[in-house]
């Protein structure tokens, strides 16, 4: 009778290491029942598996590679290392209903895709909320959104969600290194009809947005924008369609300040909503997005020690303030560099506030996070200390001059994905992270719940433009109502089993308040994109 063998659990090399080395044909149809110590949602990483495999007679480790095959953690499940190198344009795909309105990595990744979105519904819980009690009034019916968003997880439950109210969505990427494409995958198996892959060219990025854009007998009429990019593009190759669009809904600095700048010009068409500055978008997504994600970007792509590290934080926005606060509780000795005296001023947050070329020979880690261009330039990337790690946790890519860089002196060296090199003829070199592009959605992930807050600030700010009577809005910026403003903070309580406190008729009387709100009148901010433009 073949003995048991021990509660194998392959993670655990060594322990397991000689229990695997003894296995024998038999001992391994016990190793078959898998799902006993592995779980497709907690794959067993490749490379484990063949060195386990080393272990095995040739003929022996074939079967098993071949049982354990849709346990292991496989490049389809990888949003950036598939081995497939062709690029989506030229490939043929469709969906299992025969759909092929989409541009994808890999339709095949879809699974993995709808488990990630599965996860993140449960940490969405204003959206899912929403979803709920709104589907049955259906707001958005009629309601033709193209959206140019980061596509993760969290923005895929945006989109089922806005298809759940009646909308009908095409979409592209925002930014060519943070679409998750087993993400992609499933939204494009579930019939969305999305454009976008991790790695894009700039060109395949534009293919991408006009794709989304321009199809025989579907037009928009309704925009939702992260950065201006898809904005732009129809005020410069479809005008016209503007005489059908409802409205715009912005999410970014850079893409209000572009909205702002086209409304001083007088060539805003139509009315467009400023989510950006919605108070619950500043503090959650800017603020306690950034003060987690900072860390995660940085650790996840170099492995650094934050501890004793000087590090220059270029901007004391709400992003900004996010980033500081974490290297500083890291243990990290931050300077900042900033442009306005009286806004969110550092130095009584215990923040030295400097220069940027004062510091700049001297500091481990340089952080841009301004909104603005040029901060970071070749003069200051020349008098970086060797090893210098240098990145942006700003919308754009604007903000590190990096196309500078791109001189024949100069040699760049891939060391892993979004990770390069940049090295000077004398041997000194820096670490540059993302090509200077968005740092955390670029090499890492955000918290999902912080999303959940400006995903529902979205999906609201739509169905307002979208439903208000004629004339309510004209050709100009507007900031989401407080009343909507309070309801997105709300709705996400009982996720903390939080309770509010409610005013006396005397009390509110007093403060001449509705004691349902809104509490903060409508000129409440914390700041404005119109004045977060910092430079060093």
């Amino acid at each position: 009778m073949m003995p048991c063998v021990p509660d194998i659990v392959l993670h655990d090399v060594n322990r397991d290491l000689k229990v695997i080395q003894g296995l024998t044909t038999g001992h391994f149809k016990i190793l078959l029942n898998v799902s006993s110590f592995l779980s497709p949602l907690t794959p067993t990483p490749p490379h484990f598996l063949h060195f386990c495999l080393s272990f095995f007679p040739l003929s022996l480790s074939g079967l098993i590679s071949h049982t354990l095959a849709p346990y292991v953690l496989s490049s389809a499940s990888y949003t950036d290392s598939s081995d497939d190198e062709t690029s989506p344009r030229d490939k043929q795909q469709k969906n299992s209903k025969g759909n092929g309105d989409f541009c994808i990595k890999n339709i095949k990744q879809a699974d993995f895709g709808r488990r990630e979105i599965e996860i993140a519904e449960q940490e969405m819980p204003a959206l899912m909320a929403l979803r709920k009690r709104a589907q049955g009034e259906k707001p958005l019916a009629g309601a033709k959104v193209v959206g140019c968003t980061h596509i993760t997880a969290q923005t895929a439950v945006l989109m089922e969600t806005l298809s759940a109210l009646g909308a009908q969505c095409r979409w592209a990427a925002c930014n060519i290194y943070s679409t998750q494409n087993e993400v992609a995958a499933a939204l494009a198996e579930g019939g969305f009809s999305v454009f976008a892959w991790k790695g894009e060219s700039e060109d395949d990025f534009w293919w991408c947005i006009d794709r989304c854009v321009n199809l025989e007998g579907w037009q928009p009429n309704m925009i939702l924008d992260d950065g201006g990019d898809l904005t732009h593009w129809i005020y410069k190759k479809y005008p016209n369609m503007f005489k059908k669009i409802k409205g715009i809904v912005e999410e970014s600095v850079t893409g209000v300040h572009r909205l702002y700048q086209l409304s001083k010009a007088g060539k805003l068409c139509v009315p467009a909503m400023n989510v950006n500055d919605s108070v619950t978008k500043q503090k959650f997504d800017n603020l306690y997005c950034c003060r987690e994600s900072i860390l995660d970007g940085l650790k996840r792509t170099t492995d650094v020690m934050f501890g004793g590290k000087q590090v220059v934080v270029c901007g004391y926005g709400e992003v900004g303030k996010g980033c500081c606060a974490a290297l500083k509780a890291m243990g990290s000795i931050v300077y900042v560099t900033e442009i306005d005296p009286i806004s969110h001023c550092p130095i009584m947050d215990g923040f030295r506030l400097v220069k940027l070329n004062e510091v700049i020979r001297q500091v481990d880690i340089v952080i841009t996070c301004t909104g603005n261009k040029n901060v970071v330039v070749r003069e200051y990337l020349d008098r970086m200390k060797n090893g210098c790690i240098v990145c942006n946790m700003g919308h754009s890519n604007t903000e590190i001059d990096v196309a500078s860089l791109r001189t024949p002196e100069l040699t760049w060296e891939r060391v892993r994905s979004q990770v390069d090199h940049v090295i000077w003829p004398d041997g000194k070199r820096i670490v540059l992270l993302a090509e200077g592009r968005l740092l955390n959605l670029s090499c890492s992930t955000v918290p999902t719940f912080v999303l959940s807050i400006t995903a529902t600030t979205q999906a609201l700010a739509l169905i307002e433009l979208y439903n208000a009577p004629e004339g309510r809005y004209k050709q100009d910026v507007y900031l989401l109502p407080k009343k909507m403003d309070e309801y997105v903070a709300s709705l996400h309580l009982p996720t903390f089993d939080a309770h509010l406190t409610e005013l006396s008729d005397e009390q509110a009387k007093y403060l001449g308040l509705n004691k349902n709100g809104p509490f903060k009148p409508n000129y409440y901010r914390l700041r404005t994109s119109s004045d977060q433009f910092n430079t060093t």
